[in-house]
């Protein structure tokens, strides 16, 4: 009882892990609906079909003549004449037919696999986008919050310093007044006035700050308003490319566009398994592509050894019954309605050997061709795998970089945020900080975006896959 106890515990937490790995659901559902896959094994049952069609003989042929008046003969009278044959190809035809058959089934399956493979790329490709989609969002998000934030707070401190400066400029304006009632009169008498000049100056000082300070809030409020536009038109650009690319990936599961794709709440980054010259040593030995380029080829030197021995002769065995009637007149009274078998041997002639010249030089070019096809396919690997190794490698940098470089972006926002709160000042700074921090957040998710996918493109290269 407690081992089934254990055991059920182990497979409730299977299910439960197997659960919350969405990813894999999705892969199986794309394995079992999506078009292309199951129209390349369609064509893979289809060609294993063949295998019978070509290592079976031809059809006997029966020949049936009836006399519609009795021919007069020796021995009777012959009413009708049955002929049976079967033909029979050179030794070795069939088998040969098989074969070819047989390794084109083979191609047919590794072409399903390419198939299957690619599938399952564009797959993981499109989740690695929503991700990233969704999690742009979600930090813009964010930042619309932070902003927001600080438009409320510049908006409390213009409306207080609004309120707050209407006593001082009420204040100020007897001083103004007399100061310029005394440089006035200190005109009018053109006496030495140089000490009232300093009353004036003193007096016309405060309303100057003031007007800076609330001209600069204003202006303030306005630049956290255009920011705060920018982020909400960049909301709903991605809310519309996550719709896109949602409709995309439902598609490669053969599901309607509306249906809703669950995603983690997290975007983690993925890790290889392989080593790096893992995957380059078993890129060509494992490839798909070159599987079936390789079973084309094998299939084309059994249909140059079938094309040979079709040059030779086919032979066929039959029987030819001739049915008698009895004749009174018969000048053999022994033979007399006796019916007639006779063995039959045919053997074609193939003296027309061009066209079996030509099947040959078909054979040799198509295998020229498909050598060429296999070294442009292996070219073709071997660039890609350079491709993703340095798709791989950058995202490994940049998550590394961006991961530092948005932490030190963070740790100065708070900074410059308090420092604004306290004192209303740096709003530049701090906008511009945030930006920075934005786009080193953003510029994180696309790294580790890039890292998943690069990460699948390997595996896809080495023919890696973990649903059958």
């Amino acid at each position: 009882m407690k081992k089934l106890i254990i055991l059920a515990s182990i497979i409730t937490l299977s299910l439960s892990c197997y659960s919350q790995d969405s990813l894999m659901v999705y892969l199986e559902l794309a394995a079992k609906n999506n078009p292309s896959v199951q129209q390349k094994f369609a064509e893979y049952q289809a060609a294993l079909q063949k295998v019978p069609q070509v290592g079976s003989l031809p059809d006997p042929e029966l020949n049936v003549g009836v006399f519609l008046s009795p021919m007069e003969l020796v021995a009777g009278k012959q009413v009708a004449d049955i002929r049976l044959m079967q033909m029979f190809p050179w030794f070795g035809v069939l088998k040969n037919a098989k074969d070819e058959m047989s390794l084109m089934a083979k191609a047919k399956f590794e072409s399903f696999r390419e198939t299957k493979l690619q599938v399952f790329y564009d797959v993981q490709r499109t989740w690695n986008e929503l991700q990233k989609v969704q999690q742009s969002i979600l930090i813009n998000e964010k930042n619309l919050e932070i902003l927001h934030s600080l438009e409320r707070l510049s908006l409390v401190k213009f409306k207080a310093g609004s309120s707050g400066g209407g006593s001082p400029s009420g204040s100020s304006g007897s001083p103004g007044n007399s100061a310029s009632a005394q440089s006035s009169s200190g005109m009018n008498t053109m006496g030495g006035n140089s000490g009232n000049s300093a009353p004036t100056t003193s007096a016309a000082m405060p309303a100057s700050p003031m007007a800076a300070s609330g001209g600069s809030g204003l202006a303030d409020i306005y630049r956290i308003q255009m920011e705060t536009g920018e982020l909400e038109n960049n909301i709903a650009l991605l809310k519309n490319q996550e719709q896109t690319i949602a409709v995309r990936f439902n598609k490669y599961l053969n599901r309607p566009s509306k249906t809703l794709v669950t995603l983690p709440g997290k975007l983690k980054a993925d890790s290889l398994t392989y080593s790096l010259s893992a995957v380059s040593d078993s890129m060509l030995s494992q490839s798909p592509m070159l599987g079936m380029l390789d079973y084309e080829q094998q299939s084309l030197e059994a249909r140059k050894t079938m094309v040979t021995k079709m040059g030779y002769p086919m032979v066929g065995l039959g029987m030819n019954y001739s049915l008698i009637g009895k004749d009174p007149l018969a000048m053999a009274p022994d033979m007399n309605g006796k019916d007639m078998i006779m063995p039959m041997v045919t053997v074609t002639l193939p003296i027309y050997r061009k066209k079996y010249k030509a099947m040959r030089e078909e054979v040799e070019l198509m295998k020229t061709a498909n050598k060429q096809g296999y070294q442009a396919t292996a070219n073709a690997l071997q660039t890609e795998y350079y491709e993703a190794l340095q798709l791989f490698q950058d995202a490994k940098r940049r998550m590394k970089l961006y991961e530092n470089q948005y932490d030190l972006a963070e740790r100065s926002l708070n900074i410059l945020q308090k420092s604004f709160a306290v004192s209303g000042t740096g709003l530049t700074d701090v906008l511009r900080i945030r930006q920075q921090a934005l786009d080193y957040e953003l510029k994180k998710i696309e790294a580790i975006s890039d890292n998943n996918t690069a990460i699948a493109w390997l595996k896809r290269l080495m023919a890696c896959s973990q649903i059958q």
